[in-house]
């Protein structure tokens, strides 16, 4: 039985997968001209970094859709850190968003400085409070946020190459603040009694300029024009399979504006 994870480990598995190392064990193998998708990490746990059910939704679809993986976080300090236990800041703790983001990527990732288009056919940025948080103001700004330097490259970067961007739960703000007239959505405009409980962030959207669309969990929203697909996930109160079934639908898309 494995009890640890130390540098023999890492070792043994490196070994036994191979020339590609521990990359083809969470990453999937290219196969013929599949997509090369980038997934931009925002930390690790959704009040202070990335949403984990999330993410991992978005690499099982884009595994299922034969893409080739690479994952990205910015190499900054997070705002704060959440004890999740207890819902309350760690007040006397700091982390690093790529260090923390390297949790869900099992190490296998690099400074969101080094992603480029040239290398990519689609971008994804998964939810979490991290994404208003660590990847923008938008969490203590709202509509007078700022987005951090490199997340602004990389969606203007993509945009102007034509190569789709996907979004879900709160990360759509992103595309919102930094793509003039986007198209998103983040599900419903009322909280409906508390299942759509950040409702009131399809106002901060408008806001912001962009067109704000009424979708369901369960669909995706895709803006032919600017290429950008977005999805509710977590901002509905709801069973995780349905999140799970909104993050496969934009994924899916987001994949067939690539063409491959």
């Amino acid at each position: 039985m494995l009890t640890s994870c130390g540098p023999a480990l890492c070792s043994a598995l490196r070994r036994a997968a191979g020339p590609a190392g521990l990359a083809s064990l969470h990453c999937s193998a290219r196969r013929g001209r599949s997509a090369r998708v980038a997934v931009v990490l925002s930390g690790c746990g959704v009040y202070d970094g990335t949403e984990i059910h999330e993410a991992s939704a978005v690499l099982v679809h884009l595994s299922r859709g034969g893409a080739e993986v690479h994952m990205y976080a910015p190499d900054v300090p997070q705002m704060h850190v959440i004890d999740h236990s207890k819902g309350q800041p760690a007040e006397t703790e700091s982390r690093n968003v790529l260090v923390e983001s390297a949790r869900i990527a099992r190490g296998k990732i690099a400074s969101l400085a080094k992603l480029t288009t040239a290398d990519h056919d689609a971008v994804i940025f998964p939810g979490g409070f991290g994404a208003a948080k660590n990847l923008s103001t938008f969490a203590v700004d709202g509509k007078d946020c700022k987005v951090n330097k490199e997340v602004e490259r990389v969606l203007k970067d993509f945009h102007k190459a034509g190569k789709p961007i996907g979004l879900c739960c709160i990360s759509p703000v992103l595309a919102a603040k930094v793509l003039s007239g986007a198209e998103v959505t983040v599900g419903h405009e009322e909280e409906e009694g508390g299942k759509w409980p950040y409702a009131g962030t399809a106002g901060a959207i408008k806001e912001l300029g962009a067109k704000h669309c009424v979708k369901e969990v369960t669909i995706s929203h895709v803006d032919t024009k600017n290429k950008v697909v977005t999805t509710p996930a977590f901002m509905c109160e709801t069973e995780l399979h349905n999140i799970f079934d909104g993050i496969g639908a934009m994924v899916k898309n987001v994949l067939k504006l690539t063409g491959k």
